[in-house]
């Protein structure tokens, strides 16, 4: 079995409480990482380091963990750079032009839609997102659902069913229908190739009741619950997705104190092991997209939520697959200081996905790892924009450079 010592390690981020400086970084100095079989087999010193078959030589860089994308929508085809730029003159977002992606989806090839997919998820990739959540959503047919989670299923284990994003046109006049296609046909055909099932609950998508149906029949057939809510103004999602045990509620920019509160309810039962903590996770790049207020992620750490920092990437309203511009976007616009939001991006992503070998550097952890062109994570927001990922381990693999 090949071993891979990463070594010379001037600053290493492993997200472990307690470890290292303390704090929630768990930052190491001149420290070494052993990757065997794909996954972390040792950390510790520098000068403890065991020998190893090869030696990546960090040079005194920084070292984290790779970033964890808990929200991005790949599958798609078509362009709306016309809807930013009206946006950017001064129109408002309304959410009205995912049917325009939708009609583009639906009449793209397979091929097609797989060539957009595996960009995307490249692109991520050389920028240190070495895991991805990727929702269905732009199909809203039965057939076209379905293929969008096989196709997403090819790069990630993180798929989501969002046949719920918003009521298609032939269903404008009949949306009660639309649920029972969604929770019947549809469903049955995307379940063998999801793990989530996700709802938009927003004023011009889908009311609480039919969210809430929607949500409970995925959870029937067992898919783990995730929610949009409360992007476009206040509404019932945050606590509809606290009251269904949701993984995450995504967006969360317009929150009253009772969504605060039920966000803050929510957490680990120690004494069963069941984990009922529901993230908070926050998007960034759609408000950078949409001119709109940007979530107060400071309310929310200051009450104890867990937060997670996302992408959104989609064609409409968050064109980006940047993990690091959404931590300085955070960091800049939403008062996180700048070990928050890398923690939201990595462990709090996992978190986002209910995953504990991800977003961590530990013994049994898998070998996920970026290593900066930069002594420290603080300039992943003190110099925004610069493309500081100088290498990615993906499973122990070191990727093609930037």
């Amino acid at each position: 079995m090949s071993s891979l010592l990463v070594d010379n390690i001037g600053e290493l981020v492993t997200n472990l409480a307690g470890g290292g400086e303390g704090g929630p970084l768990g930052i190491r100095r001149r420290a070494a990482l052993l990757v065997e079989a794909g996954e972390v087999a040792w950390v510790g010193p520098a000068r403890d380091a065991p020998a190893a078959d090869r030696r990546i030589d960090a040079e005194g860089a920084a070292v984290l963990p790779g970033f964890v994308d808990s929200h991005a929508h790949l599958v798609f085809a078509g362009d709306r750079a016309a809807e930013f730029a009206a946006r950017m003159a001064g129109q408002p977002y309304t959410g009205g032009g995912i049917r325009t992606t939708v009609g583009a989806t639906r009449a793209a090839t397979d091929d097609e839609l797989r060539v957009t997919v595996r960009r995307l998820r490249g692109e991520a990739l050389r920028q240190g997102t070495t895991t991805i959540e990727i929702k269905s959503g732009y199909g809203l047919t039965v057939a076209d659902e379905a293929r969008s989670l096989r196709i997403a299923a090819e790069v990630t284990p993180e798929t989501t069913f969002l046949g719920a994003h918003v009521v298609p046109t032939e269903y404008a006049d009949r949306p009660d229908d639309y649920v029972g296609l969604v929770c019947g046909p549809m469903l049955a055909a995307a379940a063998p190739h999801a793990r989530w099932i996700d709802v938009f609950c927003e004023r011009g998508a889908f009311d609480i009741d039919h969210a809430r149906a929607i949500l409970a029949c995925g959870q029937a057939v067992g898919l783990g619950v995730r929610v949009h809510a409360n992007q476009l103004g206040p509404g019932p999602g945050v606590q509809l997705g606290v009251e269904l045990g949701a993984a995450s509620v995504d967006h969360c920019t317009h929150l009253s104190d009772a969504d605060l509160d039920a966000l803050a309810s929510t957490r680990m039962d120690w004494t069963s092991g069941t984990e009922t903590t529901t993230v908070a996770t926050l998007l960034p790049g759609a408000e950078f997209s949409t001119r709109s207020p940007y979530p107060d992620a400071r309310r929310l750490l200051d009450a104890g939520v867990t937060v997670a920092l996302a992408t959104d990437c989609n064609p409409g309203s968050s064109y980006t697959s940047s993990m690091p511009f959404c931590v300085a976007l955070a960091v800049r616009e939403m008062r996180m200081t700048p070990a928050e939001a890398v923690w939201a991006a990595t462990a709090g992503g996992a978190r986002a996905l209910r995953r504990d070998d991800v977003g961590v550097l530990r013994p049994g952890a898998r070998a996920d790892l970026i290593i900066l062109d930069a002594p420290s994570h603080l300039h992943l927001a003190y110099r925004p924009g610069v493309p500081l990922i100088r290498q990615v381990l993906h499973n122990g693999v070191p990727q093609c450079r930037p």
